[in-house]
């Protein structure tokens, strides 16, 4: 593989969002590159037909050269919600819901060297993001069974699987692989009460009472991550990654429960999703104590599987057909909970068709539909009422302006 491309295999996985981007200055040291797009929709879903954000954002990316061939880099991206604030809730990213019209997404800085790699600190793309971000191109019903989207949909930022809060990562390719590792140096307290509509401040003053067993207070530690992808040729590529954390659960009444959070598997991609022809990718992961269910409790263990096919033709028109499945089976809550039925079934199970339009380079009309096969078994027909709202069939069709 030449060493360009190998220089692109690097770019590609640690700016992901900011691959199309227009340079605005370029001196003999210095160099400035503004990306991102302007994403909104027209969804039908729950019952719902809105206008909505479709994860906009905006991002500038510095780099400077310095002494022996190595070059500081900066990349700043903040998301956008240009139609306002909304209320739909639907299976996307918690930005999706952000009433700000401007609200922090990525920030890191670091040094880059040819031969030596990469080190950079800050809120970033995870290593495990490398392994499963191949099926993450629905652009309104991107997967959330890969484990990166964590805690009902949000941006993996607490458990480093996603876009990784405080995060310190180093990457680097030999011959045709490209190794990644990162630790995510925090710790986290935060208090969660098994009480439906309860707020923080009301969860916290029942914790400390010290009486009430449904009130506990986690301490949320340092993360460990790794990621190899291996480029067998410049179609075919294969990767495998591990993420791996631990938190302290102490409960009101005094009790103290270790729990490890652990995730891992692999993926096979084939093609580029942005060139002619076909594209094909598809992941599967185990993990433990790493995501929760659609009422926030932590799910013992679970296995999640993501794939897409796509053909784009010659017409600028891409097709595309993913499937998503997240099973966490039946007695999937191993906590003390007043509200889990062991017989409780977790299971968000979907499938997406898409059609993209390409009116220019990555400026594209698109329409997507959702069709749930979810499963959300439960005694308790509330239970099971809140548990699936979040997920419906949908359609939607929108447009997406990319700089």
């Amino acid at each position: 593989m030449k060493k360009a491309l190998l220089f692109t295999i690097i770019a590609s996985v640690t700016s992901i969002s900011s691959v199309h981007a227009i340079e605005i200055y370029k001196d003999d040291q210095n160099s400035v590159k503004i990306g991102g797009y302007i994403n909104a929709r027209v969804i039908a879903t729950q019952g719902e037909t809105e206008v909505v954000n479709g994860v906009s954002r905006i991002n500038f990316d510095f780099t400077r050269k310095l002494q022996n061939d190595w070059e500081a880099i900066t990349l700043l991206e903040w998301g956008i919600n240009p139609v306002g604030s909304n209320d739909i809730v639907y299976n996307n990213r918690f930005e999706t819901v952000q009433d700000e019209f401007l609200y922090n997404r990525l920030g890191y800085v670091g040094i880059k060297h040819d031969k030596y790699g990469q080190i950079t600190f800050g809120k970033q793309w995870s290593t495990w993001y490398d392994v499963v971000y191949n099926t993450n191109y629905s652009l309104v019903w991107d997967g959330n069974a890969a484990g990166v989207y964590t805690y009902n949909k949000g941006d993996g930022g607490v458990n480093g699987t996603g876009r990784s809060d405080k995060t310190v990562q180093y990457r680097n390719s030999f011959g045709n692989l490209h190794v990644a590792i990162q630790a995510q140096l925090k710790t986290d307290d935060f208090y969660t009460c098994d009480i439906i509509d309860i707020s923080r401040s009301a969860c916290q003053a029942l914790w400390n009472e010290g009486t009430n067993s449904a009130a506990q207070r986690v301490e949320f530690n340092s993360t460990y991550g790794a990621a190899l992808t291996y480029y067998l040729n410049d179609n075919l590529k294969f990767s495998a990654g591990v993420n791996r954390g631990q938190f302290d659960i102490i409960y009101a009444t005094g009790r103290d429960q270790s729990v490890t959070d652990l995730i891992y598997g692999a993926s096979v991609t084939f093609g580029e999703f942005d060139n002619l022809g076909w594209y094909a990718s598809a992941n599967i992961n185990r993990n433990e104590n790493h995501d929760t269910d659609n009422l926030g409790r932590l799910i013992n263990e679970a296995i999640g599987s993501e794939s897409i096919l796509s053909y784009r033709f010659e017409n600028n028109i891409r097709t595309f057909l993913a499937y998503n499945v997240y099973d966490a089976g039946d007695d999937y809550v191993i906590q003390p909970n007043f509200n889990a039925d062991p017989n409780d079934v977790f299971k968000r199970q979907f499938a997406v068709l898409g059609f993209h339009y390409f009116m220019g380079d990555q400026n594209l009309i698109y329409v997507e539909a959702r069709k749930d096969f979810s499963d959300f078994s439960s005694a308790d027909a509330e239970q099971e009422a809140q548990m699936s709202e979040t997920e419906d069939d949908g359609f939607a069709i929108g447009f997406h302006y990319s700089l």
